[in-house]
């Protein structure tokens, strides 16, 4: 089918596609001597930035886009190239191999010019060499305590290494080539580069999980003694209880904050090692151990101490969220009882008034009919002027009940007017 779409592109469809082709293996010849080094990128791609600059400056190029992941670049009789991953940049050369294994390399881009964008993690060295000699002759060099040898049938090669540092801080792996192919050359070197990188950025998280022990080992110790406190003076000293536990979980969470990321990231380094070590197909060679059991055994154990301080920090962080939720408990227990206690106080207050309230209104009711019957008094004596028949002691005397009952009509249906209107508000 001829012609061009012009659909719509969703959102990173460009990133997705590329990823799968951002850090391809380049291919890897014959007698070849790979040297990779991994640096910590604290100061970030700047960093970086400026090291790839100065090293195109040294070979007369361009420098690199400040967004690229990746750049080859000649360099003497190899190739330089670098990558950014997550938390760490690598800085690769590839060059023909030393008469010798293990022999030093001349002009190299790694001298005094160069300048580390950061902390130096991890480093590799891998000879792939066409060695008539048997592997037994091979390993002179090599620690006989953590010597492994591998053998790749599907790959056509035999690995050697004892995970031991030169003199330069690098790894040394031999791997004798039985006829691979420069593809397959490079794919099995990439594989060995990242198993050596990503066991030692595993690793990070054993020495952070050893230096939380002895803090979380207190905390735990920390919380059964609140927690024996709890059974004896729990209601009296609820409030002080609380503050301790609320202090003792904004420590862990710290803590934990700072352990998050790492541990995470162990985890997954821990993944990528397993899988490169699957893709390596190995079988044992006679009489030795192979990279994989050798790693598997060591790297095992420190992955396992990492999650165990994980399910330390998640299991105290359970313990405390239970312990504060009895302690709430109890407090709101006691502000219940405190609140009961309030409401009774004010029934009786409101009782009280009520009582003062009738009171007030029974002599209210007699001082207005006093008044009222005053005031009818001087309208008897008026009457009794003009009528000496009419008695107005007598007249002020019959009205009295009159102006009691009449009084006591008129305050009763202004208390219930009042009643009306404090329910309509409710």
């Amino acid at each position: 089918m001829q012609g061009t779409f012009s659909f719509p592109l969703a959102q990173g469809r460009a990133e997705a596609l590329g990823e799968i082709h951002a850090r391809p293996h380049l291919p890897v010849g014959p007698d070849r001597a790979i040297i990779q080094l991994a640096f910590l990128t604290e100061g970030g791609s700047p960093v970086d930035h400026a090291v790839l600059s100065e090293l195109s400056l040294q070979r007369g190029i361009a420098a690199p886009a400040r967004d690229a992941q990746h750049v080859i670049m000649d360099w003497g009789p190899g190739r330089l190239r670098w990558e950014r991953h997550t938390e760490f940049s690598t800085y690769l050369w590839d060059c023909p191999a030393p008469k010798e294994f293990g022999a030093p390399i001349n002009s190299h881009p790694f001298g005094d010019q160069f300048n580390a964008p950061g902390s130096f993690i991890s480093g590799v060295r891998i000879e792939v060499r066409h060695e008539s000699r048997e592997p037994d002759e091979l390993l002179a060099g090599f620690d006989p305590v953590s010597v492994t040898m591998s053998d790749l049938p599907a790959t056509r090669a035999t690995v050697i290494t004892d995970f031991r540092q030169d003199g330069d801080g690098l790894t040394r792996i031999l791997v004798i080539d039985r006829g691979m192919s420069d593809g397959v050359r490079g794919a099995l070197c990439q594989r060995l580069i990242d198993i050596e990188t990503y066991r030692t950025l595993a690793t990070l998280g054993l020495s952070l999980a050893r230096s939380l022990s002895p803090d979380t080992r207190r905390m735990e110790d920390r919380l059964t003694a609140i927690t024996q406190d709890m059974k004896g003076r729990a209601r009296d000293q609820a409030d002080e209880l609380l503050a301790q536990v609320t202090a003792l979980a904004a420590e862990l969470e710290a803590s934990a904050a700072l352990s998050l990321y790492r541990f995470g990231a162990s985890r997954a380094y821990y993944a990528i090692v397993r899988e490169r070590i699957a893709a390596l197909g190995e079988t044992p060679a006679p009489g030795h151990e192979t990279l994989g059991s050798f790693l598997d055994k060591r790297l095992g154990p420190a992955m396992r101490t990492c999650q165990s301080m994980e399910e330390r920090q998640a299991n105290l962080s359970r313990k405390l969220a239970r312990a504060t939720t009895l302690i709430r408990s109890w407090i709101d227990v006691e502000l219940e009882r405190q609140n009961s206690a309030l409401l009774k106080s004010m029934n009786r207050r409101v009782k009280l008034q009520l009582r003062l309230q009738q009171t007030v209104e029974g002599l209210s009711v007699a001082a207005i009919s006093y008044y009222v019957v005053g005031l009818f008094g001087y309208l008897a004596k008026s009457v009794e002027h003009e009528f000496p028949a009419i008695s107005a002691g007598l007249l002020t005397g019959l009205f009295v009940p009159v102006a009691l009952v009449s009084t006591w009509l008129v305050v009763r249906s202004i208390r219930s007017h009042h009643a009306i209107d404090d329910e309509e508000l409710d």
